[in-house]
């Protein structure tokens, strides 16, 4: 009799401490569910008031500048509700304000030639490759989903200069009747003279004598994102670049060369938001 009584309290005991487990644990459960609900009836208001709530976004970009244009790729990381933290990556190309594209259509002879037009007294391409930390920071949130959020964009970093010789081909009274060239003290005369040239040779030549000039950058923004769904980024970004170099670089011959450029810029932007 005495083992029956033991054994009824023994199961009697487990039973309760297991019932009171699962209470625990159906408690915690209700306690993260209802948790979790409350942060996103928070999310759900926010949007609706027109706030930006993400954890992070993918953005890409076209950029016009005054002296050129570029290509840009931008990761951010939401710090707090009205700041995020940029990290970019951009190619541009810089355009000399002198440059202008020419095309003989006839040669020396008189007869029709057809061919690339070339950027007379043209020395060099100049391409940038720069790497980017900033801040994206709100000034204006939207008025509702279907307003316009205003940023302070800033931020500055590394610039890869990448200098690349321009070549254009030239009648020439070898046999083959012309050669493609550089500009060159031997080659100076030839490369000159306009109505020597027939045409520019493209991205054909040039790379294998690139030359990199290392430098810095900083850049400040307005960034207009009139995206109606919070998971899409659609902006117009508006602002300014300073860029320096480790020396000068000549983009035109007959002209002077530059060792700090500063230009404006517009951008459309896209992307997506997570």
């Amino acid at each position: 009799m005495k083992k029956v009584v033991l054994s009824c309290s023994f199961l009697f005991a487990a039973f309760v401490s297991f019932a009171q487990n699962t209470d625990n644990r159906r408690t915690e459960r209700d306690a993260k569910k209802e948790a979790r609900r409350q942060k996103i009836d928070n999310l759900i208001r926010q949007q609706e008031e027109g706030a930006l709530i993400f954890n992070k976004q993918s953005v890409f970009g076209l950029r016009l500048n005054t002296d050129g244009w570029g290509l840009m790729y931008e990761k951010g990381y939401l710090k707090n509700a009205n700041t995020a933290n940029l990290f970019s990556i951009e190619f541009n190309e810089k355009k000399h304000p002198k440059e202008k594209k020419l095309n003989n259509v006839l040669n020396n002879n008189g007869f029709l030639q057809l061919g690339n037009p070339f950027v007379y007294g043209k020395r060099n391409s100049f391409y940038q490759l720069k790497l980017s930390y900033g801040q994206q920071r709100m000034l204006g949130a939207k008025a509702n989903k279907n307003g316009v959020a205003i940023h302070a964009i800033y931020g500055g970093g590394f610039s890869a200069g990448l200098e690349r010789p321009y070549y254009v081909r030239i009648q020439d009274p070898g046999p083959e009747g012309s050669r493609d060239i550089k500009y060159s003290i031997a080659d100076s005369a030839a490369f000159l003279e306009p109505n020597n040239i027939i045409m520019g040779t493209g991205l054909r030549y040039g790379w294998k004598d690139m030359k990199f000039v290392p430098g810095v950058h900083a850049k400040a923004a307005l960034r207009f994102d009139y995206g109606r769904f919070n998971e899409t980024v659609a902006a117009i970004e508006i602002g300014m670049n300073l860029e320096a170099y480790s020396r000068k670089v000549e983009i035109m011959l007959l002209n002077p060369s530059q060792q700090v450029f500063f230009n404006g810029y517009i951008a459309i932007l896209f992307g997506k938001r997570k």
